[in-house]
């Protein structure tokens, strides 16, 4: 018997957890590549200011990492407490992922705490640094592991259903699914480019502040370089996955679009408010979305009218797509226009108004990063396993779900405002300046 308040309560709840997850996860996954990135232009480059970049991240990550670890344990927890159908069900085909995540983890923290605590105890920046590798492919790893189960959840297969049995399981057919390359790639190369311009928006905090340091510019100008790369790579992943949605999830993708109708040279639609099934205020791109759909500008794009109503996901998510891909754009720019800028030795990139830009490039991405779980979510629905359990089917039917609800959110907002207290007061109580002094005064006293 289906609990309606409790299936609610368990969106709600599934969806305040993983919005507040994500973003440590995000950081999680790219911090340690940005960390292995600068350690390595510094040994490269015998440049001490990229080993200290190096070195001062790390701290920082630890502190998101130690949240993360809390935020993913509530996860697993909810799996099993929110939707047990789904979990007896789905955790038959699909634990292998699972498992492998946890694995991924625990490479990643051993080599982490080595990495932590061997800091000046090599001859060689280069025998450090390569302790840095298994850190970040473990970190990519437990992504890609838990992307791989969403990714199930968007194209089930992997087995068979007889007589209310499942038979003929195969974990690796279940773990490789369409949906799996484009949604573990858009995964990726999201958190690489987010974590660049958290990073580079704290940087250009240091600048407002007054901050000239050659570190931060250095910072700065490496970090941009970064973002440019993966929100270029974003945005051809997302072409990708336009293409695998008009292949498997042809009614998500006309919902993203407002697409209504089945029609050949389909145009794209930006922005826009809906009034019923008219659109206003919309930008109208021709032929665009049977290009990004087929890469053919008179292919057919399925609509919204070939689809039974209560197969229809939410059509605001409409809205979640325009922001995802106008932030993406956007950042794009922003990284460019800096790179030019700098090349070229223009002085607006000094200015207070460019570094404000810059500054809410981080709040931005993790923005797009919030819309982009909201949009692969909210779009499969009905469905919790398309096509074969729609989420009212895997939710429980605890009436206690609105009171864990409360408790979390008190969690997780302990979790944030203390993290972000604790980040403070760390980099705060040693700034840069005073670690460069400090480890100048150090070199000095060691040549004497």
């Amino acid at each position: 018997m289906i609990n309606e308040s409790a299936v609610f309560w368990s969106r709600v709840l599934t969806e305040v957890t993983l919005s507040f997850h994500i973003i440590y996860a995000t950081i999680g996954v790219g911090i340690p590549l940005m960390i292995m990135i600068a350690q390595w232009v510094g040994y490269k480059n015998n440049d001490e200011h990229y080993i200290l970049l190096a070195r001062r991240w790390t701290r920082g990550f630890v502190i998101t990492v130690a949240v993360g670890v809390v935020t993913g344990t509530a996860i697993g927890l909810q799996l099993s407490l929110l939707w047990p159908n789904f979990m007896e069900l789905a955790g038959q085909v699909i634990a292998l992922p699972l498992f492998m995540e946890t694995f991924a983890f625990f490479f990643e923290a051993i080599f982490l705490g080595i990495y932590l605590y061997t800091w000046d105890r090599f001859d060689s920046q280069k025998k450090h640094m390569l302790l840095l590798i298994p850190v970040a492919i473990g970190a990519s790893m437990s992504a890609v592991f838990i992307t791989i189960v969403n990714s199930f959840m968007n194209a089930p297969q992997g087995f068979e259903i007889l007589d209310g049995e499942l038979v003929n399981i195969q974990p690796l057919i279940a773990m490789f699914n369409p949906a799996m390359p484009t949604k573990v790639a858009h995964v990726l190369v999201t958190a690489y480019m987010t974590s660049a311009f958290i990073l580079a928006s704290i940087t250009a905090v240091r600048f407002l502040k007054g901050s000239d340091h050659i570190y931060h510019k250095k910072a700065m100008y490496l970090l941009m370089k970064l973002g440019l790369i993966f929100s270029i790579a974003s945005a051809l992943i997302g072409d990708f996955s336009g293409k695998y949605l008009a292949e498997y999830q042809p009614e998500k993708l006309a919902a993203a679009e407002w697409h209504f109708e089945t029609e050949k040279g389909a145009p794209l639609t930006l922005f826009g408010v809906l009034d019923g099934e008219e659109i206003k205020y919309k930008i109208t791109v021709p032929y665009a979305l049977s290009i990004l759909a087929h890469s053919n500008p008179n292919a057919e794009v399925i609509g919204l009218n070939e689809f039974p109503e209560d197969e229809i996901p939410p059509l605001y998510i409409h809205y979640l797509f325009n922001i995802m891909v106008f932030i993406g754009m956007l950042m794009v720019l922003v990284s460019l226009v800096y790179l030019m800028a700098k090349s070229r030795r223009w002085a607006f990139i000094k200015t207070k108004w460019f570094n404000w830009v810059v500054v809410l490039g981080g709040p931005l991405s993790i923005i797009a990063i919030e819309a982009g779980w909201w949009l692969a979510e909210v779009g499969r629905q009905p469905w919790i396993l398309r096509g074969l359990m729609r989420t009212e089917q895997g939710a429980t039917t605890s009436d206690n779900v609105d009171l864990m609800l409360v408790l979390f959110c008190i969690l997780y907002l302990v979790l944030g405002i203390g993290s972000i207290i604790v980040l403070r007061r760390m980099f705060r109580s040693n700034p840069i300046e005073k670690e460069i002094a400090d480890r100048e005064s150090e070199k000095g006293g060691i040549a004497r």
